[in-house]
């Protein structure tokens, strides 16, 4: 944990994963995420099964998690985005921190968050987000970005600043960084690499024949390009596919074949869920049987941790993707049970 010395206020200790942007006193310059509003299910083309509805948060740990936010006034994209974990993510006390600004110069055609021309960066981001953690008493930090495409080194420095922060204020605190692509640029992957985070996770979303669809500006090999590197440096690998999108099993499979190939360790699948009119429809809902089987198949392939369900989103039980070992052991403990 942090230091015992310290002069914050520490309230009760948990993992974070809810998107936060701090906006009280010492934290008052960091923005909420302007996040399109979602539409009512009515609206949705497709009709969500009854697998995907989710339980009213309630409980202590929900509770207090609540009054956090509620007293340093802190904005989640877990409200603003309506992610269907919410009630379950915070009932544990977990939440995720968004830097870099609020407005994304890329145009993806599955996610909320706003797009256009970026507010100049703040370089005492680092120091607040690294002071937030430490006050809220965080045992796993989870940290994403927005792209900043328009900037020379794609915002790799504030990565950097950040996670070096984060580690000197809270030794104790693990990290995963979902990071972008930063074009693919070698010398800015490398300084996610020099801050040594314990996971760097970098999305695929998608299969390769729907990339230009639904990352629009990204590149599909130029992904795995990345990860390779952080593989290659030394990280824990992290990435994560939506299902739902139009794309075929083989194309799941496939895709994780390609994962393997570049030594991912870690690989969430979940439910695409379409968060307005505007942005790409439901092609379908997959079914959990699914998600199981391609779990099945991923730790087959050689995954360390396959996240797979329908509910699953990228930073989901990120706490417990850090260990190495662990969900395979668990998934090897499945099978052992079921030939007895």
């Amino acid at each position: 944990m942090a230091e015992e010395n310290s002069t914050f206020a520490r309230p009760a200790t948990f993992h974070t994963r809810a998107c936060y942007q701090l906006s009280n006193h010492q934290f008052s310059r960091m923005q909420e995420l302007p996040v399109i509003s979602a539409i009512q299910e009515e609206n949705s083309r497709v009709k969500k099964p009854s697998w995907l509805r989710v339980k009213l948060p309630i409980g202590e740990s929900y509770k207090h998690v609540r009054g956090l936010v509620d007293t340093h006034k802190l904005h989640t994209i877990c409200e603003s985005g309506n992610c269907p974990n919410m009630g379950e993510c915070w009932g544990e006390g977990t939440a995720t921190f968004m830097i870099l600004g609020n407005v994304c110069t890329r145009s993806c055609g599955f996610c909320a968050v706003a797009t256009g021309r970026p507010e100049a960066v703040d370089w005492d981001e680092p120091q607040r987000v690294a002071e937030a953690i430490h006050l809220m008493r965080v045992k796993h930090a989870v940290v994403t970005s927005v792209d900043r495409d328009e900037l020379k080194d794609g915002g790799s420095i504030i990565w950097y600043n950040t996670i070096k922060a984060i580690k000197q204020l809270n030794p104790e605190t693990t990290l995963e960084t979902l990071i972008p692509d930063f074009k693919g640029n070698a010398d800015q992957v490398q300084r996610i690499i020099d801050a040594a985070p314990e996971v760097v996770s970098h999305n695929m979303e998608t299969v390769e024949r729907l990339t230009r669809q639904v990352r629009i500006q990204a590149k599909y090999r130029r992904s795995l390009e990345v990860l390779r590197m952080l593989k290659e440096g030394g990280m824990r690998t992290k990435t994560g596919i939506m299902l739902g999108l139009g794309e075929t099993k083989e194309e799941v499979i496939q895709s994780m074949q390609d994962l393997r190939g570049v030594n991912v360790d870690v690989l969430t699948l979940g439910q695409y869920l379409q968060p307005t009119k505007k942005h790409l429809p439901v092609h379908r809902f997959v079914h959990p049987d699914e998600f199981a089987e391609l779990r099945a198949i991923g730790y087959e392939l050689g995954f360390d941790y396959v996240e797979s369900g329908p509910l699953v989103r990228s930073s989901y039980h990120s706490e417990k993707h850090v260990i190495p070992g662990y969900g395979r052991n668990k998934w090897l403990e499945e099978q052992a049970l079921q030939t007895v």
